[in-house]
């Protein structure tokens, strides 16, 4: 039986939560914690922060920490897809939709359903607008962090 373990991290932007089972990465959460985060060490955990704590210093798309996604069919295509966004560049929803033979809402609603921001990179999604939503919201903590990865992303 593999345990699910939590560690908080200090990031640039404030502190992530990265969940693991085994040897999978199961999920980073921007914005919110858990209750109770895991004391124990985790490889895969401990991997993905090497990784993370680079993308932080030189971005970058190099990942090769096992990640297990959950979700339907269409959430999955699309974050494949975004994974495919170049790092500096963004695409709009609309775009995005247009590539996937669908509509630009739904592609918001995979984004928000992603359990892998960064890696899967949902912030380079953006309206024909502005910068569109993150993490559900339009403004507040979200979008300063949204506008923080585009431009570390942008500056590397």
């Amino acid at each position: 039986m593999n345990i699910q373990t939590h560690t908080i991290i200090d990031v640039p932007f404030g502190q992530i939560t990265i969940s693991a089972s085994g040897h999978y990465l199961q999920g980073i959460d921007l914005f919110s914690s858990p209750v109770v985060a895991s004391t124990q060490s985790n490889p895969t955990i401990q991997k993905f922060i090497r990784e993370l704590e680079a993308f932080f210093v030189q971005a970058h798309n190099t990942w090769s920490t096992p990640l297990l996604f959950q979700g339907t069919d269409f959430q999955q295509k699309v974050w494949q897809y975004l994974r495919t966004i170049p790092i500096g560049e963004t695409q709009t929803y609309s775009e995005v939709a247009k590539a996937l033979n669908s509509s630009a809402r739904a592609i918001g609603n995979a984004c928000h359903a992603n359990p892998f921001p960064i890696v899967v990179p949902c912030h380079r999604v953006v309206s024909k607008h502005g910068i569109g939503g993150f993490g559900g919201k339009t403004e507040g903590q979200e979008i300063m962090v949204k506008q923080w990865l585009l431009e570390h992303e942008r500056n590397r």
